[in-house]
């Protein structure tokens, strides 16, 4: 292969393949950015027209553990990285084997489940909310005591968005929670009462060198992001903690790649993680327009054994989501959204089906303050169905 003999120096340089598990919008904008440094791209993905695959230079159609596609896979690239964390880590370690594959299996095999990640997190003294495990009667029956209401029981493996999560008010409803999300194993956390969210993305190289970008503040509509602002408006100690955190969770689990720890604020300034992801965020999508380099570049990077680029912005920013609620009437005003505001840019994910909270895109402004970046993209975002 035409990247082998650089693989074997630690680098592996253009015109090299790079492969992504996962055919999302994750993948799309790795393999955007992998292609802008020269490198060829493939993607295993179940779906032939996902995101990712319509612009990947092939494709693999398979499921993200199977063996026979993974080996297909290994074949064709020299080296491997993913878009989610949902993959066997035992898969990820066997293609380990025979390419380069950042993040490492013991990445993925904590972060894809949260009494992994809560356990991990504690054992490193990193705050994080009271929780308890719930895998049984027993452990359910002890958490309410333990840990008082509300509480919020959230499934061990497979939530996001908001989805396998259930607020808990009352005793006597803990029950039927726990049965509404299918009696699986789950954590337990003690309700917090935030001001804020948060989110670092940080990236850690083959060579140990890490770094973070800004802090971020994110807001949520219907437990899914609806907005992000970079640097978040907070001083310099919040700040520099919110990145020694996240470097120092990176550090402690051998982390080769994106990074990405989220966290509540407190109202008496604590910051307390809520969760990880070992690959980009969402909250740093705003990285491509406003990074010297973006999350994805550094993706890249990270994956090749290259030098990291500089974690700075260029200017502040703000980025809102599109869902696909917007398509409800027809196709959105694009004309209209960027008659009034040349200087948005407009990210589409290539999705076939607009659905109500499926993330189809998103815009991103630069402006001389976050907040008035905001002020705009939520403008152009209203713009598209006025």
């Amino acid at each position: 292969m035409s990247g082998a003999n650089h693989a074997n120096e630690g680098v592996i340089c253009p015109p090299a393949t790079l492969a992504v598990i996962g055919g999302g919008q994750l993948g799309r904008m790795f393999i955007q950015a992998a292609q802008r440094m020269g490198y060829r791209t493939g993607v295993l993905t179940n779906d032939v027209n996902a995101p990712a695959a319509q612009i990947a230079h092939w494709s693999i159609v398979g499921e993200p553990n199977d063996l026979e596609a993974l080996r297909s896979l290994t074949d064709r690239a020299e080296a491997v990285t993913v878009e989610f964390e949902n993959i066997q880590a035992g898969a990820l370690r066997l293609i380990a084997r025979q390419v380069p594959t950042r993040p490492g299996g013991h990445s993925l095999w904590v972060c894809q489940n949260r009494i992994r990640e809560k356990n991990f997190l504690d054992r490193h003294a990193i705050p994080i909310a009271p929780w308890r495990p719930v895998r049984n009667e027993h452990e359910l029956s002890s958490v309410i005591s333990a840990l008082g209401l509300p509480i919020v029981l959230k499934t061990a493996a497979s939530g996001y968005d908001g989805k396998g999560q259930v607020r808990v008010e009352r005793a006597g409803d803990l029950g039927s929670a726990w049965e509404s999300l299918g009696r699986v194993a789950c954590v337990a956390e003690a309700w917090v009462e935030f001001t804020a969210e948060a989110s670092v993305v940080a990236v850690r190289g083959r060579d140990g060198k890490a770094a973070t970008y800004p802090l971020a503040w994110n807001q949520h509509t219907r437990h899914i992001l609806d907005s992000t602002l970079m640097p978040a408006a907070c001083g310099p100690v919040l700040a520099r903690e919110a990145s020694a955190t996240a470097l120092a969770a990176a550090e402690a689990l051998g982390h080769v790649g994106i990074l990405t720890v989220e966290y509540f604020l407190k109202s008496d300034g604590r910051l307390l993680v809520n969760e990880m992801a070992p690959r980009p965020h969402n909250s740093g999508h705003l990285t491509i327009e406003a990074g010297v380099a973006s999350q994805f570049d550094q993706q890249v990077r990270a994956l090749c054994g290259l030098p990291l680029a500089p974690c700075r912005l260029i200017r502040p920013a703000a980025m809102v989501n599109l869902l696909g609620d917007l398509w409800r009437n027809g196709e959105p005003r694009w004309e209209a959204a960027l008659a009034a505001d040349p200087a948005v840019s407009i990210h589409l994910y290539g999705k076939d089906a607009a659905v109500a909270g499926r993330k189809m895109g998103h815009l991103t402004v630069l402006d001389s303050t976050p907040e008035e970046a905001l002020a705009r993209a939520q403008a152009a975002r209203r713009r598209l169905v006025e």
